[in-house]
């Protein structure tokens, strides 16, 4: 039974799994960083749009839980599976989720990520014109 409506569910798991892609992302460009990489700059630059974009909704995403009082707390974690539980002003709900299933979310935002920071801005298509 959820004890929490879809609006708040949505944004404490997206929350949630963001922070993971965050963490991603800038493991990531430390990773290439410290690699035997010829040109890294695209690379970390491209990651480092990523995670600015990802930060800027994060925040947001935190002010909104901040005014809805919600919070996500990590319970348990093993090789299998990872529980949170989910707080509301009062009301909470524990999530079990596949390990699996969180990494298939996370690779989908760092996509929306990488879709959003490669996105053309009005200042570099105006530059080509």
């Amino acid at each position: 039974m959820s004890y929490l409506n879809k609006e708040e569910l949505q944004i404490a798991s997206r929350f949630l799994f963001l922070s993971m892609a965050v963490v991603v992302v800038e493991q990531d460009a430390k990773r290439i960083r410290q690699g035997n990489f010829k040109i890294k700059e695209p690379y970390t630059e491209l990651l480092g749009k990523m995670a600015t974009i990802a930060k800027n909704e994060r925040r947001t995403l935190r002010k909104k839980m901040q005014q809805q009082e919600i919070e996500v707390v990590t319970l348990n974690q093993n090789e299998t599976f990872s529980s949170y539980l989910f707080l509301c002003k009062g009301r909470e709900e524990q999530r079990n989720y596949f390990n699996p299933a969180i990494r298939k979310k996370v690779e989908a935002i760092v996509r929306e990520l990488m879709s959003a920071a490669l996105a053309p801005s009005r200042d570099y298509a105006s530059a080509k014109a």
